[in-house]
């Protein structure tokens, strides 16, 4: 059989990676410096990192994060109060294996939200299904899904995720039926998936912000008391970016 009916073939089998491979290889005339055997690996393994880039590229379009954000642009000036090794060791997707929550606190602007897609998009690389929501427009959109039917839905595709980002807790106060949607979603994901909750209210102030002590003290013991802390601080990088452009 000749290498153009080969790669169509392949083509038809939706193997691009192996095309890709194939092709090339043909091109630059190197099949002949593999054996056979090696020949077989080196296609299967360009197979398989084409589809597991094509998966990352999947899972990253649908978690729907705020920024492109990625580990590796983070600044850890002393200002921020970042701990750099602490950032690296979550960074590994170890958080994820041990069904473990994070919690990014600090006022407006230092990063918290950018931190949380870093790390959202670190756990997409590694293959874990993620999804990022602004708490207020969640809880905003699920008030709607339980007037038109779809409440369960959402609720199951939420706990599904090995990933869920929740943005600024905590801004807009939740009333009863989000409280209750809130503790929903904690009760089903504890100690099966992880959550990462950015906020600008300190921790000691959520059980105030909760205002209803039976929800306050599930939630809480659910997802406060073993959470990795991260608490920044400083000036607005927004601002901060602003004033460097200027210069």
């Amino acid at each position: 059989m000749s290498n153009s009916a080969t790669i169509e073939k392949i083509k038809e089998m939706k193997l691009y990676g192996m095309q890709k491979a194939f092709e090339l290889c043909m091109e630059t005339s190197t099949a002949n410096d593999f054996t056979k055997d090696e020949f077989i690996a080196y296609l299967i393994e360009a197979e398989y990192n084409e589809r597991q880039t094509r998966k990352m590229k999947r899972l990253i379009h649908s978690a729907r994060f705020r920024y492109g954000a990625e580990i590796e642009q983070i600044h850890y000036s002393p200002s921020r109060g970042l701990d750099k090794n602490q950032l690296l060791r979550l960074a590994d997707g170890s958080f994820l294996k041990k069904r473990e929550n994070i919690i990014i606190t600090g006022p407006t602007g230092v990063g918290k939200s950018y931190i949380a897609s870093a790390l959202g998009h670190q756990a997409c690389i590694y293959g874990y299904k993620v999804i990022y929501y602004n708490t207020a427009k969640l809880f905003s959109m699920l008030k709607m899904c339980k007037a038109d039917g779809s409440y369960i839905k959402q609720i199951n595709r939420i706990e599904k995720q090995d990933l869920l980002i929740l943005e600024d807790f905590g801004l807009q106060p939740l009333d009863e039926p989000g409280k209750l949607a809130l503790l929903e979603i904690i009760e089903d994901r504890h100690g099966k998936r992880s959550t990462i909750i950015t906020s600008q209210i300190p921790v000691n102030k959520w059980y105030e912000l909760l205002d209803n002590q039976t929800i306050a003290d599930a939630i809480l013991d659910r997802i406060v008391h073993t959470a990795h802390r991260i608490e920044l601080k400083g000036e607005s990088m927004r601002k901060i970016k602003n004033s460097i452009e200027k210069k």
